[in-house]
């Protein structure tokens, strides 16, 4: 469990009290080592190549108590597909219509012109999302 590469995630769960099985540890390495957005089915087969036992069952019901517990964000981008990340980390999405490619960003400019926008609106910004939707130029 003395794993650095998991040890984040599973620092964030017994924070929250939720209890670690070795098939939740294995989810949890599966969500931290991916680059990509999975979603339950890509969540599930990437952890039953390291256990076989593991059920879909038991991804949807951990991803659903990891999620509510604030350890990992669901994201929506319009595909009906509902993904997973790690939350914390802040970042915006650009989405490829055509392949479904998801594009992790950041922009400085933008996130504090999203803070002066709420700030002229009377509030104080406390958490957002923005996710684009695009296709390739053609060259």
């Amino acid at each position: 469990m003395g794993d650095a590469m998991t040890s984040g995630l599973i620092e964030k769960c017994l924070n929250n009290g939720i209890r670690m099985t070795s098939q939740r540890q294995i989810i949890l390495g599966v969500i931290e080592g991916s680059e990509d957005h999975p979603d339950v089915d890509q969540l599930y087969r990437r952890a039953v190549e390291q256990d076989r036992t593991i059920s879909i069952a038991t991804v949807y019901r951990t991803v659903k108590l990891l999620e509510e517990a604030g350890v990992i964000d669901r994201l929506e981008f319009g595909d009906g597909r509902a993904r997973y990340e790690e939350s914390g980390e802040h970042h915006e999405h650009l989405v490829d219509v055509e392949t479904g490619e998801v594009i992790e960003f950041y922009h400085a400019e933008l996130e504090a012109l999203k803070e002066q926008i709420a700030r002229e609106m009377g509030y104080e910004l406390v958490d957002h999302r923005l996710e684009l939707f695009g296709r390739k130029l053609k060259p």
